[in-house]
């Protein structure tokens, strides 16, 4: 006679994990109703922190923050639910991880937008790159097209994965952590770099030595092109507020003054002052570049190193005394960074006849789009240095 083998009492970390589980799953279907008002928040939140990076840097820094927070725990779901999975315990249903990181998604995307419609210089290729933020923007509130690229297109929604990484990365360090423009970027392929491996494991498959080794090689070329096309990028943090051409400057007041008509005589004998206010978050230091060209030929490259934290941008001018020996022709003065994203540009035309040519009168044109706008103003403003 055998005694019936009672079943073992239930572990109540289990029991307390699929509790916390099940709590979770309810809170993800209660706020699906209201999912349509997060991608405004989010953009909302990132013009925020564009226009209090100086104003309330330690706002905008939160908001930042609170961004990186959200990658963070979203990049650390899979190894949570692995982990769990495990040890015997029940994982998160897949429609729930997939509604968290589309909500991610989202709050990176419109968070970055106001960046990146501020510091894109529309006439180049960033406009390119910052159309296909919007385009991957709008991906992400499309939920039809959203679910089937998650569901049956692996892995594009992993590239789109990769995208959004880059992209927070991006747009925060340099307000959070003060890293320089470049710096940033590196950090950013590099992240995004590795956040591409499940696209390129789930275009690979099934994997075998000859296709880990191609996936090997293709991870740097990425990287080497990410690195190649760095002039598409906006330099996310950096801006032009301001920017004149003048024949003279008040170097105590960092003021362009004074006007002349460019033309041949007129630039060879006075020279030429281009001033810019470059806006960067307070407390980053950052070398740029002031390009000069004529007609698309590199003329001249003068470096300056600017410091962040003035509302009204740091004001750096350069100023060229020799010129071509025919200097008549299109110019612009390419204001880049040391890696070689382009901030802004100057443009002028020097030509024999007076009418055509321009005429650099010293005073300070205020940019087109957000960084042109007076909204800042509206907020209470900050002890600021001359």
């Amino acid at each position: 006679m055998t005694a019936d083998r009672l079943p073992p009492p239930p572990d109540p970390r289990a029991s307390r994990l699929e509790g916390w589980q099940h709590r979770l799953t309810r809170v993800a279907e209660r706020a699906r109703r209201w999912h349509w008002l997060w991608p405004p928040v989010a953009f909302l939140a990132g013009a925020a922190s564009f226009f209090l990076v100086e104003r309330q840097q330690w706002l905008g820094a939160a908001l930042a923050l609170g961004m990186l927070v959200a990658w963070v725990l979203l990049l650390s779901e899979s190894l949570i639910a692995r982990w769990l999975i495990h040890r015997g315990y029940p994982a998160l249903p897949r429609g729930i991880t997939t509604f968290i990181a589309q909500m991610v998604h989202q709050e990176t995307l419109f968070f970055a937008l106001p960046f990146l419609l501020a510091t894109t210089v529309w006439t180049s290729a960033q406009g390119l790159f910052t159309a296909l933020m919007v385009g991957l923007a709008l991906l992400s509130i499309l939920d039809p097209l959203y679910y089937r690229l998650a569901a049956r297109h692996r892995w594009l929604y992993f590239a789109f994965h990769a995208q959004c990484v880059f992209l927070v990365v991006l747009v925060t360090l340099p307000t959070v952590l003060h890293l320089t423009t470049g710096e940033s970027l590196v950090i950013a392929l590099v992240a995004m770099m590795v956040f591409s491996l499940p696209s390129l494991m789930q275009l690979l498959r099934p994997m075998n030595t000859a296709r880990w080794l191609a996936m090997m090689v293709l991870l740097p070329l990425l990287a080497g092109l990410g690195w190649l096309g760095r002039a598409w990028v906006p330099p996310a943090s950096l801006w032009l507020s301001g920017h004149a051409l003048s024949p003279s400057f008040d170097e105590p007041a960092r003021r362009p003054e004074g006007e002349l008509r460019l033309t041949p005589e007129a630039l060879t004998g006075h020279g030429l002052y281009a001033y810019t206010a470059i806006h960067a978050p307070r407390g980053l230091e950052e070398k740029v570049v002031h390009e000069w060209r004529q007609d698309g030929r590199l003329v001249d490259r003068i470096p300056l190193q600017i410091q962040g934290g003035r509302e009204a941008g740091y004001r750096a001018w350069t100023h060229k005394r020799h010129f071509p020996e025919e200097p008549s022709g299109n110019w612009r003065v390419d204001v880049m960074t040391a890696s070689g994203q382009r901030i802004g540009v100057l443009r002028f035309r020097v030509s024999d006849t007076p009418e055509q040519a321009t005429l650099a009168d010293g005073r300070i044109r205020l940019p087109a789009g957000l960084p042109g706008l007076d909204l800042r103003r509206l907020i209470a403003r900050p002890a600021e240095a001359p």
